[in-house]
């Protein structure tokens, strides 16, 4: 435990969520996309039992106590080039508002890069739509270079 203020604070952990997790991760995303219909527990449900059919990918979920603090999406995607090598994608990168700057946010992000290469990806991948500098600042301290153009067709 650290002091943090007056209070004592849990160190953080890090580890892949549970069916159990899902209203937490679901509270969570509120601090990424608050205008964001929530789905309901049985639809939340059922996506996260297709996602974990796909092998190696995992929520990350950083927990002070038992307080969800952060999250990132992790999906491990097979793939025919570099040696059969797959490649993983990170999306969803999340901290709650009440505890930002205090390193959450990088514990999930490098949680998913070892995972990613735990795995056997060559290459972790992930996109912002910000384009705010601190956030910019956020991933290439985590370790991210702006190397590619992306792209993208929404519905």
């Amino acid at each position: 435990m650290t002091a943090r203020g007056d209070r004592a604070v849990s160190a953080p952990s890090v580890r892949s969520a549970t069916r159990q997790d899902l209203p937490a991760v679901l509270d969570l995303y509120r601090h990424l996309n608050s205008d964001t219909d929530r789905p309901s527990v049985t639809t939340a449900e059922s996506v996260f039992n297709r996602f974990l059919a796909y092998d190696g990918s995992a929520i990350l979920l950083c927990l002070v106590g038992d307080v969800a603090v952060a999250s990132c999406t992790l999906v491990v995607v097979p793939n025919l080039t570099r040696g059969a090598r797959p490649y993983a994608l990170i999306e969803n990168v999340v901290t709650h508002g009440d505890h930002r700057r205090m390193g959450y946010g990088r514990k999930v992000l490098d949680a998913a890069c070892d995972a990613a290469w735990a795995a056997g990806c060559y290459k972790v991948m992930l996109m912002t739509g910000s384009k705010q500098p601190g956030t910019l600042d956020f991933y290439r301290s985590a370790g991210f270079e702006q190397s590619k153009t992306g792209f993208q067709k929404r519905r």
